[in-house]
């Protein structure tokens, strides 16, 4: 084993139907509404992705384009435009009420394609289907369909924006009987960094104030999950926030530990909450060490910062292939410049053993693979020098290893 490749399992790719395979997966009584949609439907970032969206759906280009980067598996997030989206499932508001019956027909296209998608090449991908969370009814029956179907990502757990008010809060108990559903189908529970935001416009201004708080709005799925009591009433429930790094849990569940232990109490300071019963039984952290996952995308050193603190186990390496900020074509050089100093056992697991568990890859299937495109532990040793740090990437983790320059 000493210089035996490493079993390369992405947590975060996204792949997406053309609208001329969405038809063929929509349902035929919406197809001339999706014609007349179509034709007038101008992709915003058409000119920004060019031939990359073949990326999304092409098996010959995906695999290669994978293999050449030593990946053997991945978990398949949505990424292209759905019929009557706006933009792509990954940053889009959520559809207000009139425009839902429509939105939800173009997400059961997309669901129904991914099934065929990774179909194509099973063992390698786990791909995560997609239900709204305007109607809990509908909700439950594409929950059913993703289990039955066997989509080993799981399900999408949409994130609620604060400017949503047509859209019920995580944090409600209306949700448990969706949680209850996820839970007896044993399915992963992902969110996603990119949704849960206001909606601040398309100004650049917007979308920078959107960019700078994206974060932070991601994790409120994370916040409201366990401190409403979720985990505690369904404790098989299996939760990971992807493209979100890990550094900022220890603090932040460090800060929820204190404000459970004041609400086990009665108060927080001035705010007295008198005879009311809190719903937690232990800590945050708890159902964090219990429940959650992190998933870390083209992670810095900085981004793996409390690994230790929340566990090895709990975390999972991601090349958010192919968005222009992951790592391809520079996969070897990212793993150079974060891992290099990571222990042995660690860096196996982060890499692709915990995701494997996770998402029920089959190891065994994967292993000829992994033979023949794996990084060995004796290339990601060796530590990447600045100068040869790529500087025609948009992904942050090179940017960020070269400000100044």
């Amino acid at each position: 084993m000493i210089n035996d490749p490493y079993l390369l399992i992405t947590a975060d790719t996204h792949a997406g139907g053309s609208h001329e395979q969405y038809r063929e997966y929509l349902d035929p009584k919406y197809r001339k509404q999706f014609d007349e949609w179509r034709g007038g439907y101008k992709n915003p970032s058409q000119a920004h992705y060019g031939s990359k969206k073949m990326r999304n759906w092409d098996l010959n280009i995906r695999n290669n384009d994978q293999n050449g980067q030593g990946v053997v598996g991945e978990v398949v997030f949505p990424n292209t435009v759905p019929p009557f989206f706006e933009e792509s499932i990954v940053t889009a508001h959520p559809a207000k009420p009139d425009n839902y019956e429509l939105i939800l027909a173009g997400i059961r296209a997309h669901n129904r394609w991914l099934v065929d998608f990774c179909a194509e090449d099973p063992d390698r991908r786990a791909g995560i289907g997609l239900f709204l969370p305007h109607d809990f009814d509908e909700a439950m029956k594409d929950i059913e369909f993703i289990a039955e179907a066997g989509l080993r990502g799981g399900v999408l757990l949409p994130l609620i924006p604060p400017d949503c008010d047509w859209l019920t809060p995580l944090y409600d108990p209306a949700w448990d009987r969706v949680f209850a559903a996820i839970q007896d189908h044993d399915l992963v529970m992902n969110q996603h960094s990119g949704q849960g935001s206001p909606d601040y416009g398309k100004s650049m201004v917007g979308q920078a104030v959107w960019v700078t708080e994206v974060a932070w709005y991601c994790q409120a799925g994370f916040r409201h999950l366990i401190m409403s009591g979720v985990f505690e009433k369904f404790p098989k429930l299996k939760y990971i926030l992807t493209e979100s790094g890990c550094s900022w849990a220890p603090s932040l569940l460090d800060q929820m530990d204190r404000i459970h232990m004041g609400m086990s109490r009665g108060a927080i300071g001035e705010l007295n909450y008198g005879d009311q019963q809190w719903v937690l039984s232990e800590p945050p952290s708890y159902y964090a060490k219990e429940n959650c996952w992190y998933g870390a995308s083209f992670p810095s050193k900085a981004d793996l910062g409390g690994i230790d603190q929340i566990g090895v186990d709990k975390v999972l390496w991601g090349n958010d292939y192919p968005h222009y900020e992951g790592t391809f074509p520079y996969n070897l050089e990212s793993l150079r410049l974060t891992f290099d100093d990571v222990p042995e056992t660690h860096r196996r697991k982060l890499l692709g053993l915990n995701a494997a568990e996770l998402y029920r890859f089959d190891v065994e299937k994967l292993m000829p693979l992994v033979k023949q495109f794996g990084p060995t532990p004796d290339q990601v040793n060796e530590p990447l020098p600045r100068d040869e740090i790529p500087r025609d990437s948009m992904c942050y983790l090179f940017t960020n290893a070269l400000h100044g320059d």
